[in-house]
């Protein structure tokens, strides 16, 4: 099975807003980053994914199945990490596990204590005394004590303090080290995902911009530097977004072949991450 994850032409109607034929794939043993502003539509994506949200139209498949006559069994191998407590916070770990472990048959007590040592955490604590990465690490831990062959995370680095982003990021590069563990991380903060994702997903206004691996993207999209001399009706069409300032122009391309072509060593081309093609890309796809 190549890809645990497979939505195809999904739609979903909102007021106000549409997510518009989203065709995803998330390829099995990698880490897919999910990116796009806020109100993109990426929470909604994921709650079709779990089958929190209906959509109007379109296939949503994970290990090659669908919710209608499977739905149990999927839920069976996926893990959710939530930006928030999930759990109810008078309750302390060894009650979660009492409550939650009954409910997966692939739950193991070895494993749970095993990661509840590593993180570090309190079993005897009530949830809200946790900081925020504390209640990360629980969510997790208790999402890899049932082998969950796929986790799910949505916004898990938000309002964590740097030193502990940059632990959860190499606990979870730790994790793909077996191969048989896939994972779909949503953030807003597209550094985490230049360091650790193998794909990204990008949405914009409820309309899929790209699906590509890491390395596509570095390919594919360039920040290309010169004076404004150089700029014409012609030129600009090697760019999707133009950026002017008296010193010169700055401009995001997808299309590094072109630009060399039209402005040979007159121009400076750097890689572009993504927060740049997120920045450049936010009025839209569109050729100034």
């Amino acid at each position: 099975m190549e890809n645990v994850v497979e939505l195809k032409n999904v739609t979903k109607n909102f007021k106000g807003f549409s997510i518009k034929n989203i065709d995803v794939q998330v390829k099995q043993g990698f880490v897919t980053g999910f990116i796009g502003a806020n109100g993109a539509g990426k929470t909604s994506t994921i709650k079709m994914m779990m089958n929190l949200l209906k959509p109007d139209a379109g296939e949503v498949k994970l290990f090659g199945l669908d919710y209608r006559t499977h739905e149990k069994e999927i839920k069976e191998r996926i893990g959710f990490v939530y930006d928030d407590n999930v759990f109810f916070e008078g309750l302390n770990l060894k009650d979660i596990k009492r409550i939650v472990g009954p409910a997966y048959k692939q739950w193991d007590d070895t494993l749970f204590y095993r990661y509840i040592e590593q993180f570090e955490l309190p079993l005897n604590k009530a949830v809200k005394t946790f900081s925020k990465g504390m209640q990360m690490k629980a969510s997790l831990a208790i999402a890899l004590s049932h082998h969950a062959e796929l986790i799910i995370m949505d916004e898990p680095t938000a309002g964590l303090d740097p030193i502990f982003r940059r632990e959860l990021l190499d606990l979870l590069q730790e994790l793909m080290i077996d191969g048989n563990r896939t994972i779909f991380f949503s953030s807003h903060i597209t550094t985490d995902l230049d360091r650790i994702a193998d794909y990204i997903v990008f949405i914009q206004r409820g309309e899929l911009v790209f699906n590509q691996s890491i390395h596509d993207v570095a390919e594919n999209y360039a920040l290309v530097k010169g004076g404004i001399d150089l700029l014409d009706r012609d030129t600009e069409k090697a760019f999707i977004h133009v950026q002017r300032a008296a010193t010169g122009f700055e401009a995001l391309t997808d299309n590094i072949k072109a630009v060399k072509s039209i402005f040979g060593d007159s121009v400076i081309i750097e890689q572009a991450s993504l927060e740049d093609i997120m920045y450049y890309l936010k009025g839209g796809i569109q050729h100034v």
